[in-house]
């Protein structure tokens, strides 16, 4: 790896093109490049580049776990395997934070008057006066004292899981690397050792460092290949969905859904998989539909890359579902595409994290309904990405208000036909 390249160099942002869709780290034993989502502001402060390529792998982390057809549809390539990003970085960060290798100690025992009584080899090898009472009282004491011992497996090993885990991520966070590890139990052997160490620790601190060295040598005791790893996905639209309804959306939106069913004259009658929004936001009394669309517009500007008509038909579903089932007058129901973009680096002259750059109608509808008007509104990548978790009420104000300073206005869209 080439540790004198700058971080910045290996830093980039999807376009979000055919091919050009992976959102992650790859690297092989030569160099690694880091792909940001589409709209991506990269900080022009290294120490924050630093910061933000760790939320990535966050906010990657989180979803792809949690999300099963993200996990499903991962990013597949000749030679590589799964990459388990985050036993690395626990490797490399508790190395930088204790400054040293893991060391085991040996238990010596040793006479003293004080100290650490082991009972047991006192009553065993220690003389006792007897008391007129008949208590007995040591003069002296068996005690226990511990020895570090760098000599231990456990030291090995873990000097061969930091030497690695510098050597694929290190540059992330110092240039250089560690010494080469000396002699070292086979990864096998090593895997077993942890086991074993996994069930006897009931230190916190040693299980994270124990298990996610464990992960590290299990990834390359299976791996096909040692030229190239990953981790990440080709389908971050998915995680932008996500993180959008974690934001935004309210956690029971299953009352929402417009269900279907089919009514057979021969069979038991088939209930058909419902439409389903990305996220319902409530605020202040007011019902949000919002989908949730991970498109190039917001960078581009180019009208082809918006959502198009089925998808436009289908808020205005949702829209008129709630309505009619919830009673939600029309001052109260609006809908929204919600689609990334950059603040810093954008077309429509916007210069806050949320914004509107326009609506979608429906020619066959009198558009006299505010949900029959979908407004398109744009959040900054980088905004949200630090802040889908515990989204600040502020913002859910900007939000509502982005969605409906249009309609405010009264303007109604005249239909074509």
């Amino acid at each position: 790896m080439d540790l004198e390249k700058n971080l910045r160099d290996r830093c980039k942002v999807i376009s979000g093109d055919d091919g050009d869709s992976f959102v992650g780290v790859k690297a092989d034993t030569d160099d690694a490049i880091i792909y940001f989502p589409i709209g991506y502001q990269l900080p022009e402060n290294d120490v924050d580049l630093r910061i933000d390529v760790q939320n990535l792998f966050g906010v990657l982390s989180v979803f792809m776990k949690e999300d099963k057809v993200i996990e499903a549809r991962k990013f597949e390539a000749p030679q590589t395997v799964d990459f388990p990003i985050h036993a690395y970085l626990k490797v490399i960060t508790s190395f930088l934070r204790t400054g040293r290798y893991y060391i085991e100690s040996d238990p010596e025992y040793k006479t003293s008057t004080k100290g650490n009584t082991s009972w047991p080899r006192t009553l065993r090898e220690q003389r006792a006066l007897v008391q007129k009472n008949g208590s007995l009282v040591f003069t002296n004491m068996t005690v226990r004292s511990v020895t570090p011992n760098a000599d231990k497996q456990i030291t090995q090993i873990h000097k061969f899981c930091v030497y690695e885990a510098f050597d694929k991520l290190g540059w992330l966070y110092v240039p250089f690397k560690p010494e080469q590890p000396g002699p070292h139990p086979t990864i096998k052997e090593s895997i077993y050792i942890l086991t074993k160490k996994l069930a006897a620790s009931h230190n916190d601190n040693e299980q994270e460092l124990f298990r996610a060295m464990k992960n590290m040598l299990e990834y390359m005791d299976e791996k096909s290949s040692d030229k190239q790893y990953f981790f990440g996905t080709d389908y971050f639209d998915r995680i932008w969905e996500r993180m959008i309804d974690k934001a935004f959306g309210i956690e029971d939106k299953a009352s929402y859904f417009p269900r279907t069913r089919w009514l057979l004259d021969y069979g038991a009658n088939k209930v058909k998989t419902p439409l389903y929004p990305d996220s319902i936001m409530i605020f202040r009394d007011k019902y949000y539909v919002l989908d949730a669309k991970c498109y190039r517009y917001g960078w581009t500007g180019d009208a082809d890359h918006l959502p198009n008509g089925a998808d436009i038909n289908k808020q205005i579903t949702y829209g008129e579902y709630i309505e009619r089932t919830r009673s939600v007058p029309n001052d109260k129901l609006f809908n929204a595409f919600v689609m990334p973009y950059n603040m810093a680096d954008n077309l429509f002259r916007l210069t806050s994290p949320i914004g509107n750059i326009g609506e979608a109608i429906g020619d066959w509808r009198t558009n006299m309904k505010n949900y029959e008007r979908i407004q398109g509104i744009v959040i900054d990548t980088r905004f949200l990405m630090y802040n889908y978790i515990g989204m600040p009420e502020q913002q859910k104000k900007e939000l509502a208000e982005s969605i409906e300073k249009v309609l405010s206005r009264g303007d109604v869209p005249a239909p074509t036909i």
